[in-house]
């Protein structure tokens, strides 16, 4: 009994041995199925995303009150558009009716006092010439005179003056645009300097951001792209006012590069691009918008892979199946993406053919059945 037992343990832990040997051999022969793609030359539209973008116009006026007084007319509502030199304002001064009243009497009496003093002043002359009035007399006379001209020019200088002021109330817009912000309602007392209205012409719409060499490097002056909003972001300017061709959600907006800095043809990591948006629509305004990209309208041929094929974005790195049905990990070197392909500047050559797929579970010298995933013609975003 005692070695029958033994056997029969012996005998177990055989039976356990040979089932881990066959599950090792299984493991081993096992291939796991992986979607697969051939590294080729494509064509790729450059797309950078970005985290936010302040759009801006650079022209952007205040209509500025220049006496003071009260606003009794307010003939340009907020988003309403206005003409360069159309009145916006009336700001009506009261002080300036009587003072106008007042320089009236007061140069018709200084007229008067005028002719009076020339009247005097010459009969002395005549007076004089009969030697019929002294010399003194006539200086005396000629200075009235002059002085009561002198008065009548400060009447009428002051009147002028009064008159001019006058025409200040109106205010009128100093550019073509939209009314922005109403800074003053009808009815507010205003001081002269004082700000009552922002116009702006949002028809073009400016932006700026740094860009890395390796995006930068296909952009030039005169370069167009088109700038893509994140929806959420977008959808509350719905509600605002259509200028004509507008569509909505379904708008475009195309970005011109108007200048780059440091020059390309200077080394730098990191170059600042200035961005001219077409505004045409009127949807956009001059905020910070979230979540904003922009792509290329011109491609270039390239080296590329998926980008569901890196594994490590920061430190790029793909699977490459070989000849042995096995993968390899290996790191490359990348350039601009498309949103779906990205350019591969050094680890790859064209031909070979790349796990489309970055889980972390895989590992050097799996062994896979690779299919490899046909590529629609014309399949760019």
């Amino acid at each position: 009994m005692l070695i029958l037992s033994v056997g029969l343990i012996f005998y177990g832990v055989w039976l356990n041995k040979q089932g881990e040997v066959q599950i090792t051999q299984r493991m081993s022969e096992r291939k796991l199925d992986l979607p697969g793609v051939e590294v080729k030359r494509r064509a790729l539209y450059p797309k950078v995303m970005l985290s936010d973008v302040n759009l801006y116009s650079d022209n952007m006026v205040d209509a500025v009150t220049l006496i003071d007084g009260r606003i009794t007319e307010n003939f340009a509502p907020k988003n309403s558009r206005v003409r360069q030199g159309e009145v916006i304002f009336v700001v009506e001064n009261e002080d300036i009716s009587l003072e106008l009243k007042e320089a009236a009497a007061n140069i018709l009496e200084a007229t008067s006092q005028l002719k009076q003093a020339e009247n005097v002043y010459e009969r002395q002359k005549r007076l004089l010439e009969r030697k019929a009035t002294s010399a003194a007399k006539l200086e005396e006379a000629e200075t009235s005179y002059q002085a009561a001209q002198a008065r009548l020019e400060m009447y009428r200088a002051k009147r002028d003056k009064l008159l001019m002021q006058k025409e200040r109330q109106e205010v009128i817009a100093p550019i073509d645009g939209k009314i922005l912000v109403l800074y003053r309602q009808k009815g507010s007392y205003v001081n002269s300097g004082m700000s009552l209205a922002l116009i702006g012409d949002f028809s073009t719409l400016y932006f700026s951001t740094p860009i890395d060499d390796k995006n930068a490097r296909y952009l030039g002056i005169g370069e167009q792209a088109e700038l893509i909003f994140d929806e959420n972001d977008f959808q509350k300017i719905y509600s605002t006012d259509y200028a004509a061709g507008n569509k909505g959600i379904h708008q475009t907006f195309t970005a011109t590069v108007e200048e780059i800095t440091p020059p390309l043809k200077e080394p730098a990591a990191i170059r600042n691009v200035l961005w001219s948006v077409d505004n045409s629509s009127e949807l956009l305004e001059s905020q910070i918008y979230g979540a904003v990209s922009f792509q290329s309208h011109s491609s270039y041929q390239c080296l590329t892979v998926p980008l569901d094929a890196i594994i490590d974005i920061d430190e790029p790195a793909v699977f490459v199946v070989t000849a042995q049905e096995t993968i390899e990990r290996r790191k490359i070197k990348t350039g601009a993406n498309d949103g779906k392909y990205i350019e591969v500047l050094e680890g790859l050559k064209a031909g070979e053919i790349v796990v489309n797929h970055s889980e972390a579970n895989l590992a050097d010298g799996t062994a896979v059945n690779v299919t490899i995933e046909d590529e629609k013609e014309g399949d760019t975003p």
